[in-house]
């Protein structure tokens, strides 16, 4: 028998005991985010004790720099959005003290063989804390400003526009300021870069939602049947196509694939959900083997990263050839099922491995066991995403709310799998545990507005002001009828006191 949403199950509750405060759970989100804390706390000693063999002052400066960063945003909760889900936040600041814990691993390795090889390195750590700082000030502003996520819909077409702006910003810039390993997708400025595609795929799917919210029932019956399929009319479907049309073409000129795979993957799934219909996907996975089989064609990197795909040890040596993917799976291979250990193993050998690769450095100093446990919190986490999804009462929450959770689980799919030699590598971030300040700012206002939606579904209904009975004349000053029983055959008369 299937249970009533949190929404209904908290209005029940209420209506019980008027008297009984309801449950947010921000009790059972702190003592998890203190439990995060704690795994994160004992992975750096074991970092330092396994590279340094001793204990230094920087474990503490991370430590509680982690500690400020996740209190104040588990009171930013508390405060915001105190019926939001418990187990969002501590997924996020796990995760993200995980990759903390393997960037700070990076630099020891690289900073030692810098000293050998009498070079210099600046380490990337104490940037990752500055990022991940900047990020929850950008999730403060959000859970303040945004106090009702049905407001943007009200700005569905903007957000569109914003996102294919910023998608393209990047390629019409010059090489010197947006190229960075073949792909023209930052915006290099003095000191930082800048990703806007990962911010664009935000607007986009604010977009996507406030669109099929008023056509999703148009989607169902309205156009005519081709093949036995109901085909919307042109203009009602003209403004989604075109907008994913023109965003996968940017992508694919700036060489940004994985990107474009990921944004495939949310507008098909966000109108299946819209609309219920499981042809959209068939006709959706039909135009996606056409452009894998057009771009394949049309792009020599498409081609190169197919040929690493198919046998990376053939292109080893080769410039842009399987080298990267080949390390990876040693690395993989040498952490089997139990891993290393913490700070035993050799992931700074794989290039980009703070980044891109960084999963192989986890699969290889945690093994199988450690891998699958980070991607068991990934599940956790898009499936409370996509359970308060469910429950909210709106329907653009909904949409947004599954359009958010199952980008997560797309993004962290195309990396892991292409590190794996599942399908053909990608150059995307893992969220949350790569280094790099864009991906993390982006993914934090993902949290932020799933954290919205959940707090709208598990928020009970304001009672109904109970209707008060209307008042009736006493009963000395009502109007009385005397009836008078006719004879046999006769007819009734009456008369009006």
């Amino acid at each position: 028998m299937s249970q009533p949403p949190l929404s209904e199950q908290a209005a029940a509750i209420y209506q019980t005991n008027p008297q009984r405060e309801l449950p947010t759970r921000r009790g059972t989100e702190l003592g998890l985010l203190g439990f995060a804390a704690f795994i994160v706390t004992c992975a750096f000693v074991l970092v330092q004790a396994n590279q340094e063999q001793e204990l230094s002052f920087s474990i503490i400066w991370y430590g509680l720099a982690y500690l400020a960063l996740f209190a104040v945003a588990h009171f930013a909760v508390r405060r915001w959005a105190p019926y939001a889900d418990p187990l969002i936040l501590p997924s996020v600041a796990l995760l993200n003290g995980i990759g903390l814990v393997m960037i700070y691993r990076i630099d020891l390795a690289m900073a030692e063989r810098a000293a050998q090889s009498g070079s210099e390195y600046s380490a990337v750590a104490p940037k990752q804390v500055l990022f991940t700082a900047l990020a929850l000030a950008l999730f403060l502003a959000v859970l303040i400003l945004v106090k009702d996520h049905r407001t943007l819909t009200r700005y569905g077409y903007i957000c569109g526009l914003v996102g294919v702006f910023a998608l393209a910003l990047p390629a019409l810039l010059p090489s010197s300021l947006s190229q960075v390993n073949g792909a023209k997708v930052w915006i290099k400025l003095p000191g930082v870069s800048i990703q806007p595609g990962e911010f664009a795929k935000i607007l986009l799917m604010v977009f996507f939602a406030s669109f099929l919210v008023g056509k999703r029932d148009l989607f169902r019956v309205a156009g005519r049947r081709v093949l036995g399929v109901e085909l919307p009319r042109a203009r009602d479907l003209g403004p989604i196509v075109i907008a994913s049309l023109v965003a996968m073409c940017i992508l694919m000129f700036e060489k940004d694939l994985g990107q474009s795979l990921l944004l495939f993957g949310i507008v098909l799934t966000m109108v299946y959900v819209a609309t219920e219909r499981g042809i959209w996907v068939a006709v959706g996975f039909g135009f996606f083997v056409i452009g894998c089989v057009i771009a394949y064609n049309l792009f020599t990197h498409v081609q190169q990263r197919v040929a690493n795909w198919i046998d990376p040890l053939a292109t080893y040596y080769d410039a842009g050839g399987g080298y990267q993917v080949a390390q990876g799976l040693f690395g993989l291979g040498t952490g089997g099922v139990g891993g290393t250990g913490l700070g035993a193993g050799r992931p700074d050998i794989v290039p980009e491995a703070n980044s891109d690769f960084i999963t192989a450095g986890i699969g290889e100093e945690l093994g199988f066991i450690g891998l699958a446990a980070l991607l068991m919190v990934y599940l956790i986490l898009a499936t409370r995403g996509m359970r308060s999804a469910l429950a909210v009462r709106d329907t653009f929450g909904k949409l947004l709310g599954c359009g958010l959770s199952f980008s997560i689980v797309m993004q962290v799919f195309v990396i892991v799998g292409g590190v794996t030699k599942l399908i053909p590598m990608t150059g995307i971030t893992t969220p949350f545990l790569s280094y790099g300040g864009s991906s993390l700012l982006a993914n934090y206002i993902l949290v932020a507005l799933l954290l919205r939606i959940s707090d709208a579904a598990r928020r009970p209904s304001p009672k109904a002001r109970p209707r008060q009975p209307q008042a009736q004349a006493p009963l000395a000053e009502a109007h009385t009828v005397m009836v008078q029983r006719p004879p046999a055959g006769g007819t009734q008369t009456g008369s009006a006191e």
